[in-house]
């Protein structure tokens, strides 16, 4: 490897003027003359030596921070220091006490006056015959050749100490000493250079890691622990620390990198932010891919921990990421885009691609704060309810589109549609859907707000569907059909949530089946009036009424069976009662022959009106009794047996009151102690329904109850 891009991935210890100060011996003294004294150094009690040891501890300090491309100074003056060591002590006059430094000599290697130094340079170094010194090492990245040179220097370096060799010169010990930790530092500058380069696009260089590897292990075992002295140069490198942040900062300037095209754009939207995470989301995965694959393999010879250092790497980066993102998200979409990302991709087993890769090899902390996913939670849920609100909007604009452009209803399966229920049932489905695959407590906030829009929803559309010209049975058919499907199908999808929208989808469809009921009276309400006269003795008035029912109920085909069947059964109670309202406020009053044709006639109404409805499908067969007894009474001749059809009006609809058995005997016109016995034996009847009627016994069935009869004169007269 050549020497140019190896020398500028160091950081250089020292600025240039820096680098020049140190070529000088005064100002090497100067320098380390100043400073605070550390507290692993304070023990020292050599003198002058502490200060010197101040003064390159701060140089070391600088070493680490310091730009790349200023260390060929650094690793010039190394490598003349370490060509010094490389002579021997008795070759040339560098070995002369108190003699000038020869032409070979180690610069700077002189006391603080500027004298030559008298102490020697030691044995030869290792490697000589290769030509090579340790800064030379460093750059062709012979990590482990230049740390063994490098403990070679340190260890001969004490030996002089120890056998007082400086002495007389401290200045010349403390320059050697710095001149070996600016060394270590080179060598720790590139081992970050070494992770630095390990993802990017040159590939993953496998001999360089495992040298990496090697080396940080081999300076563990040389520097268990600190010295008990104090000794700056026995002080362990911490190489494992620097690697581990090496690799911290190589994944944040890689998840930086990722998407940084696409910046811009996750400010304009969600489309721009999912970008955005998509493409740190394969970067992530492609880094981790290759870590495993490759980086790990590498490392796991020496024990060094690749995988998990590099996964919380990208993991602490990946979650610094978007926590800036989630301060500048914006809206319901971006909002969940970034909690999706988070808790579906990222969170997937299946991120990295692999059944063998996955990101749960040890518990890593939650990716965001667990205050920064409450806050976008809550930020989610404001946006949402606005957003679902909106939706509701637009759903009921949509049907007042089609009720304007007078469009009829489909008929889908039989039974009238409108695609409200659909737009309501995607509507809530894909919200609850989306919140679901976030989280639980997010689905279940979803759905409150999915019911509470709902349940305003309703009588707005309620109001404006009465309101439109677009009311007619099959729409009416439509809407109830709809509210029908929501009530079933709403809440056995969500049982729990929405049952409190129960009542108000029931209260909607009472509402329509009211509004289509008035349709059918509206329609047949003068119809009623020819009955009881003396034209419908002889004609047939009744089959124009049956006609409209018939009418009627054939839209009734086309709605939900259980309200088609209670909207017949109320068309079929109407029809009973508005005959007997005709029946008992007559407009003529029938007497001999026309009394006894009119209950004949009565007879043959109740048979055409029941067999009616129950061609149509009515259940209600308890309306059956109502006209028959009524006409019994009119027209039986064997005046005792009235009493004992009064027992079975009475008995069949306990709703009857006084009034009505009142009218029914006004119509006969008895004698008046007949009509006082049967009056009381009525009362007595109806006091023993009531006390049914009390216990639950009708079955909350009514009839009567709704006939209005005003009093008159034969009212009165019955009474009397």
């Amino acid at each position: 490897m050549s020497l140019s891009p190896t020398v500028t991935s160091w950081p250089e210890p020292h600025s240039p003027e820096e680098s020049d100060k140190l070529q000088t011996p005064e100002q090497d003294t100067q320098q380390a003359s100043s400073g605070d004294v550390p507290s692993t150094h304070r023990e020292d009690t050599r003198p002058g030596l502490g200060t010197l040891r101040r003064a390159f501890s701060r140089a070391s300090r600088r070493a680490l921070g310091q730009a790349p491309g200023e260390d060929t100074g650094l690793l010039r003056r190394s490598s003349h220091f370490l060509r010094s060591l490389r002579r021997p002590r008795d070759d040339g006059p560098a070995a002369a006490p108190g003699g000038a430094r020869g032409p070979e000599g180690p610069p700077g290697v002189t006391d603080g006056g500027g004298r030559p130094s008298t102490t020697g340079v030691g044995p030869e170094e290792p490697g000589q015959e290769e030509g090579k010194s340790v800064a030379d090492l460093i750059t062709e990245r012979q990590l482990l050749a230049a740390f063994e040179q490098l403990r070679q220097l340190e260890t001969r370096l004490l030996a002089q100490k120890a056998s007082g060799t400086f002495e007389q010169d401290p200045t010349g010990f403390a320059r050697r000493a710095m001149d070996v930790c600016l060394l270590y530092d080179g060598l720790a500058a590139e081992i970050r250079a070494i992770v630095r380069e390990t993802l990017g696009p040159g590939g993953v260089d496998a001999a360089a890691l495992a040298e990496l590897a090697r080396v940080v292990r081999a300076e563990e075992e040389a520097h268990p622990v600190p010295p008990a002295d104090g000794d700056f140069l026995l002080t362990p490198r911490r190489w494992r620390r620097h690697w581990e942040d090496a690799v911290t900062r190589s994944a944040q300037e890689r998840v930086r990198q990722a998407g940084a095209g696409d910046a811009a754009g996750a400010a304009e939207g969600a489309s721009g932010l999912a970008r955005l995470l998509a493409e740190l989301g394969g970067s992530v995965r492609r880094d981790l891919r290759q870590v495993r694959l490759q980086v790990q393999p590498a490392y796991s010879a020496a024990g060094l921990p690749a995988w998990e250092a590099y996964l919380r790497a990208f993991h602490g980066a990946v979650a610094q990421r978007l926590q800036e993102l989630a301060r500048d998200a914006r809206g319901c979409e971006q909002l969940y885009v970034l909690l999706d990302w988070t808790a579906n991709v990222y969170g997937s087993p299946d991120f990295l691609g692999a059944p063998d890769l996955t990101l749960s090899t040890e518990p890593l902390p939650p990716l965001l704060a667990p205050s920064v996913w409450a806050r976008l939670e809550s930020d989610y849920t404001s946006f949402l309810e606005t957003k679902i609100t909106s939706c509701f909007d637009g759903i009921l604009q949509l049907e007042q589109s089609r009720w304007v452009a007078a469009e009829a209803p489909d008929v889908l399966q039989g039974l009238y549609h409108t695609p409200l229920s659909i737009d309501i049932h995607m509507l809530v489905a894909e919200h609850v859907k989306a919140a679901g695959a976030i989280s639980a407590e997010l689905e279940a906030t979803t759905l409150r707000i999915c019911a509470r829009a709902l349940g305003l929803f309703l009588p707005r559309f309620e109001k404006a569907f009465l309101q439109s010209e677009a009311v007619s049975e099959p729409h009416l058919g439509a809407s109830i059909n709809a509210c029908e499907e929501l009530r079933t199908s709403l809440l056995a999808r969500f049982p729990g949530t929405f049952e409190e929208l129960e009542k108000p989808l029931v209260a909607a469809v009472c509402v329509f089946q009211k509004r289509l009921l008035q349709g059918l009276q509206y329609d047949v309400q003068p119809l009623f009036r020819v009955l009881c006269t003396k034209a419908w003795l002889t004609h047939d008035v009744l089959q124009p009424l049956m006609d409209k029912v018939v009418a009627f109920a054939h839209h009734l085909e086309h709605v939900a069976p259980l309200r088609a069947q209670e909207t017949l059964q109320e068309a079929h109670r109407y029809v009973v009662r508005e005959y007997l309202a005709q029946v008992l406020r007559p407009r003529e009053r029938f007497r001999g022959v026309d009394r006894v044709t009119g209950s004949q006639k009565m007879g043959l109404d109740a048979q055409a009106i029941g067999n009616t409805f129950q061609g149509l499908g009515s259940e209600a067969t308890w309306l059956g009794q109502a006209i028959p007894c009524v006409a019994d009474i009119l027209g039986e001749t064997y005046k005792d047996d009235i009493g004992r059809h009064l027992e079975t009006l009475i008995g069949s609809y306990p709703d009857i009151r006084r009034d009505h058995v009142l009218a029914i005997l006004a119509l006969r016109r008895l004698g008046r102690r007949r009509n006082q016995r049967l009056l009381q034996h009525a009362q007595s009847l109806l006091r023993a329904a009531a006390k049914a009627e009390g216990s639950g016994a009708a079955g909350g069935r009514v009839l009567f109850e709704e006939i209005q009869v005003p009093t008159s004169v034969d009212l009165l007269i019955t009474c009397i």
